[in-house]
């Protein structure tokens, strides 16, 4: 066996496992972006059928409750600016906290995604 001979056969297992490395990588990628592309799909779908859920019942129970304010008051439309602004209010303050938020859902969805 020649010198040239050797140097050929190494050459061509070399090429021989880089094409597996190669293939086995991207198999690999292929499958990671999945479980990110599904973790993140059902991280969405989930937060929004909760979230819609839960904006129905806030909805009634804020209504309920301008109702309640309203009779004990004596007059339904200050029971629904009390219920109003107090809604204002809760916005304003997370809009100053909105910082603190994006950090925090930053955080953890990182987790989700990075792990």
């Amino acid at each position: 066996m020649s010198l040239n001979d050797s140097l050929a056969n190494t050459n061509q297992k070399a090429k021989q496992v880089s094409e597996k490395f190669f293939h086995t990588s991207y198999e690999y990628y292929k499958l990671k972006i999945f479980q990110q592309l599904t973790t993140s799909f059902g991280i969405v779908f989930k937060t929004l059928f909760i979230g819609s859920l839960l904006i129905i019942g806030l909805t009634f129970l804020a209504i309920a409750l301008a109702f309640l304010i309203g009779k004990s008051l004596g007059n339904y439309t200050q029971g629904f600016l009390i219920v109003g602004g107090g809604f204002v209010l809760l916005s304003i303050i997370a809009f100053m906290l909105r910082k603190y938020m994006s950090n925090f859902i930053i955080s953890k969805l990182s987790e989700k995604f990075f792990n």
